[in-house]
């Protein structure tokens, strides 16, 4: 990418509106006697239809930043603002609200329940907003379609294999239509060329839907598909890359 076309990327980016605002953040933890700080003074925003990487190596405060941008954790200081909503002010019960109405998660593990068929899996966020059975297995079936697996809604997680886990996992992060998806090592459990199936339909969701998606990855090369890294070490941010590679491109655009 030159360095005009990186000026214009940079420049469209900035003028979406941020959905998520990072303020002089702060995580310090005590270990016997020790301040270890798991995040040092971190701020940055993100925008909507953006695919953002922060990456690190373990213990670097990567996974420490998601569960505080994901109302996880309290920082020990500074502010989270998504939308306007500082939600480093709101309660524990604020914040599961504010989540089931805001925030879709996508997990290294799946988490998928076991007891539950496919379909069962992706409605179930659905009924914590009190919607009628009939009605989140409609919507349930419309996601796994999006992201391709409507022909696996009766089978249970033990009868999938672990990319369709996964497109489960990610039909369940969007059935509640999130403004914010987080992913937490989304490929850490997959073959490479799954990998590029499940980094493909991210990109796509994300361009189609103007979502907005943070991955948490080690992975620099998994993080180059993404359109920002944000670099971060020892709870600091290192550095901050514009311009991603495009899987969609890479494999003809197909799913």
């Amino acid at each position: 990418m030159s360095g005009r076309e990186r000026s214009v990327k940079e420049a469209s980016a900035a003028a979406r509106p941020a959905v998520i605002r990072v303020r002089d953040l702060y995580k310090i933890y005590r270990v016997g006697e020790n301040r270890v700080r798991a995040l040092n003074g971190v701020s940055f925003e993100l925008y909507k239809g953006e695919f953002v990487a922060v990456v690190g190596t373990s213990g670097s405060g990567k996974s420490t930043l998601l569960n505080m941008m994901a109302g996880l954790e309290k920082p020990t200081k500074g502010e989270i603002l998504i939308g306007r909503t500082h939600i480093e002010k709101l309660s524990e019960k604020q914040l599961v609200a504010f989540r089931r109405e805001n925030v879709g998660f996508i997990f290294q593990s799946y988490n998928l329940l076991p007891t539950m068929n496919a379909v069962e899996n992706v409605a179930l966020p659905l009924s914590f907003r009190g919607i009628p059975r009939k009605e989140r297995l409609k919507k349930a079936l419309h996601y796994m379609k999006l992201v391709g697996v409507k022909d696996q809604a009766e089978h249970m997680p033990s009868q999938m294999s672990g990319g369709q886990q996964q497109r489960v996992g990610i039909a369940r992060a969007l059935v509640v239509d999130p403004k914010i998806i987080f992913a937490d090592e989304p490929t850490g459990n997959l073959d490479s060329h799954t990998t590029m199936e499940v980094l493909r339909l991210m990109q796509r969701i994300v361009k189609e839907r103007s979502q907005t998606l943070v991955m948490v990855t080690h992975d620099n090369n998994l993080a180059s598909y993404a359109d920002r890294r944000i670099r971060i070490v020892d709870g600091k941010i290192v550095g901050i890359e514009t311009g991603g590679r495009s899987a969609l491109e890479e494999n003809g655009g197909c799913e």
